[in-house]
């Protein structure tokens, strides 16, 4: 470790309190000129619930709430199969942010609070009610400038004055530069950064513990019982990281490897044993990738292009999973002025990359990167992408209050840009998360009077139903890197949508505790069945698995989680893995975590890594993965 410790806790302590947010559920006005959908009217849903079920001791170091808040869970993001997509918001769920999320325009308002573009709950490690741990005080803030330096000082200083003229609605998000003191002296100057080499070596060294007993801790299926999973691999840290940590991307998929993005390398790993099969160095931090591959085994990345605090997340490298070889490159333009502040996210649908950030908006061909269109950089501007299946586009429009945003939801051609359909919002209204792109189930959300609602349109963007929860809490998780005046509209877990029913996770009564999955019609609004999560811990859809529901039951302090499914026409969760009880502690030890499950193998990250020392640093389990 290079710098000073780091603020985020080690491992799966330290969670936020718990505290009950005044917001309600009212769903929004019908859209401007429709007529009203056909069914009685919505029963009021209280919305999701902030920081979330789980009640942790606290640790050695005070938690860090990403400062993307959103709903990333425990549960994370999904990342990592090539298409087809199943019903799923696709690409981005990026990871949490080192620091304590800073007051933007809409300060403090109750689910959305510290939450960059509104919507459910931090992201924090795993649930297991664990024995109670002595608190220390927090680390001390970093030397150099704290929080506030660079271009996010800026942001800072203009952020609530332009909000009230570009009419987009988004939101503003503050925190602190991650550049370690090495960046600085690498740096002599400006933004410059020495050009990566782009190719990738061969093999190395395994990267951590095999289920066949190499490693610090043995064999790690030395306490598997009859039935439970075998763990095929642990990977371990092995690079010198930033004193606050660094975002982890992935786990992607492709055939016979498993790919990881962190801080200046991306890594493809043999699923069966962990084994290094490539490794590609970056000569700049990794700080943006997309959530899914293309169905090809293609991803794309944002590295900063520069090593000096002023460095942006602008130069992207679209990477063959399979090879670890860089395909093509590109470099994002900004906009002019304070639409120059904004951060891009990334998503993939089809054979189009989608980019886009404040004041500008592109598509690029997954192929060879050729710009395919440009958003519209007057009136009404998209300022964030959903991919899968369908390219669905958020914008703001231009308005005299900012009080009362204007925003809209596009289908958009992912070849031309144009758009195919447009659902306008009630003024008032923002665009907060889209939990499926086919068919499109979104959330709503209105920041002055603290309301949120969900919402299904048709094939041609009308309104088909306003979700009605009656008095239930919800949980929908989505997590994102740090974005500056951006948003990702993907990664929710804890939501699932079929083409009939969309299915909702409950807030558990008590922190960690069982909780339950809705299933509402995508018809009517109305509730069909629930389906209780069947143990002592909280459930959460992750997406659609051969027309079921596919949920992960996390684990508690003694017993492993269990990934299962639930029937379409609901009934109790049927188990289609159940991991160990010997390994229930470190499966919790992930922060923010992402998961991803394909061919009876499953594979849970940490969206984030940082430790307290150097040692800690070198023993932080990165990745764990379990085969049946």
């Amino acid at each position: 470790m290079s710098q000073p410790p780091s603020q985020q806790p080690p491992g799966g302590f330290g969670a936020p309190q718990d505290w009950e947010p005044e917001q309600q559920w009212e769903p929004p006005p019908a859209q401007p000129g429709a007529p009203p959908p056909a069914q009685s009217p919505p029963i009021p849903l209280t919305p999701p619930a902030q920081p979330g079920p789980y009640h942790q001791p606290a640790g050695p170091y005070q938690q860090q709430p990403g400062p993307y808040g959103e709903p990333a869970s425990p549960y994370g993001e999904q990342y990592g199969r090539p298409g087809p997509y199943e019903q799923q918001p696709g690409p981005y769920g990026q990871q949490p942010g080192p620091y304590q999320q800073q007051p933007g325009p809409y300060d403090g308002y109750g689910p959305y609070d510290g939450y960059q573009g509104g919507g459910p709950q931090h992201p924090y490690p795993y649930p297991y009610a664990a024995p109670a741990v002595e608190e220390a005080a927090p680390a001390p803030i970093p030397p150099g400038g704290g929080f506030f330096k660079g271009r996010r000082a800026l942001v800072v200083a203009v952020g609530v004055a332009a909000l009230l003229t570009i009419g987009g609605g988004s939101y503003l998000v503050l925190g602190g530069d991650d550049a370690g003191a090495k960046d600085k002296k690498e740096s002599a100057g400006g933004n410059g950064a020495p050009e990566p080499a782009d190719s990738p070596s061969a093999g190395g060294s395994d990267g951590g513990e095999s289920g066949g007993g190499a490693g610090k801790s043995g064999d790690l299926n030395a306490g598997r019982a009859d039935g439970e999973a075998e763990i095929a691999f642990v990977t371990m840290n092995d690079v010198d990281l930033p004193r606050s940590g660094v975002d982890a991307f992935g786990p992607w998929l492709a055939g016979d490897t498993v790919v990881r993005a962190m801080y200046k390398q991306v890594v493809g790993y043999s699923v069966a044993d962990g084994r290094k099969k490539w490794t590609l160095p970056v000569s700049t931090e990794v700080c943006s990738a997309t959530l899914q591959p293309s169905a090809e085994g293609k991803i794309v990345i944002g590295v900063k292009d520069g090593l000096s605090e002023k460095a942006e997340c602008l130069d992207l490298r679209m990477i063959d999973l399979k090879t670890g070889e860089v395909g093509w490159k590109k470099t994002l333009r900004t906009g002019e002025g304070f639409n120059s502040l904004t951060d891009f996210t990334l998503t993939i649908s089809g054979n189009t990359l989608g980019a886009a950030g404040l004041g500008n908006s592109f598509g690029f061909s997954m192929t060879d990167g050729k710009q395919l269109f440009k958003g519209p950089v007057r009136g009404c501007k998209p300022f964030a992408f959903a991919g899968g299946p369908k390219l669905l586009a958020a914008a703001g429009c231009p308005t005299d209050d900012w009080n009362k945003p204007k925003q809209r939801l596009q289908e958009i051609n992912a070849a031309t840009g144009k758009a195919k359909w447009t659902y306008q919002a009630p003024e008032g209204w923002e665009i907060d998360k889209v939990f499926s792109v086919s068919p499109v189930v979104f959330s709503l959300k209105q920041s002055q009077e603290k309301k949120w609602g969900v919402v299904a349109l048709n094939e041609d963007g009308t309104e088909r139903s306003r979700i009605q929860g009656g008095k239930d809490k919800f949980q929908p998780r989505c997590g994102g890197t740090f974005v500056v005046l951006g948003e990702n509209l993907e990664g929710c877990t804890g939501v699932a949508a079929d083409q009939d029913t969309f299915y909702m996770a409950t807030e558990s009564a008590k922190p960690g505790g069982p909780n339950e999955v809705v299933a509402f019609d995508l018809d009517s609004g109305k509730a069909k069945w629930r389906s209780p999560s069947g143990g002592d811990s909280t459930i959460m859809p992750l997406r659609m698995e051969g027309g079921k529901v596919l949920a992960y039951r996390a684990p508690t302090w003694e017993k492993g989680g269990v990934l299962a499914t639930i029937a379409p026409s609901g009934g109790a969760p049927k188990t289609l893995m159940k991991f160990q009880d010997a390994t229930a502690q470190t499966e919790s030890t992930f922060y923010s975590p992402r998961m991803v499950y394909d061919d009876g193998r499953f594979f849970i990250a940490s969206g984030r890594v940082s430790a307290r020392n150097d040692e800690e640093e070198m023993e932080t389990r990165t990745m764990m993965a379990f085969t049946r």
